[in-house]
């Protein structure tokens, strides 16, 4: 089952953690791990490519894990926020229609942390 953790502090998503293989399909033929990776690339690239933000992504290949954290501060929050928010959704209708593959949580930060 793929696992999807979005990050929220005070109503701020601050990043996300996807982990995990679905299993739905075999390798190179998993409609839902190619939904998921596609829309982990879409949210990265427009967020650090189009809008110009220095996230940090971290990819572990062999746990099937990725992780990207927001700065403190987004040029554009808004649009950074729309854009994991439309991402958030998008997993959760997967999620819907496949339940028994994708998990989509949301974790709460404290600010202490």
């Amino acid at each position: 089952m793929t696992r999807v953790e979005f990050f929220d502090q005070d109503g701020r998503i601050t990043g996300f953690t996807v982990s995990g293989h679905s299993g739905y399909g075999e390798a190179g033929t998993d409609i839902v791990c190619a939904a998921v990776s596609t829309a982990v690339q879409f949210a990265e690239c427009t967020i650090s490519d189009v809008l110009g933000n220095r996230v940090k992504t971290k990819v572990n290949e062999e746990k099937a894990r990725i992780t990207l954290t927001l700065p403190a501060q987004c040029e554009d929050e808004d649009a950074v926020q729309a854009v994991l928010t439309g991402m958030m959704l998008t997993l959760c209708e997967l999620r819907d229609q496949y339940p028994d593959y994708i998990e989509v949580m949301e974790v709460q930060n404290d600010a202490e942390n």
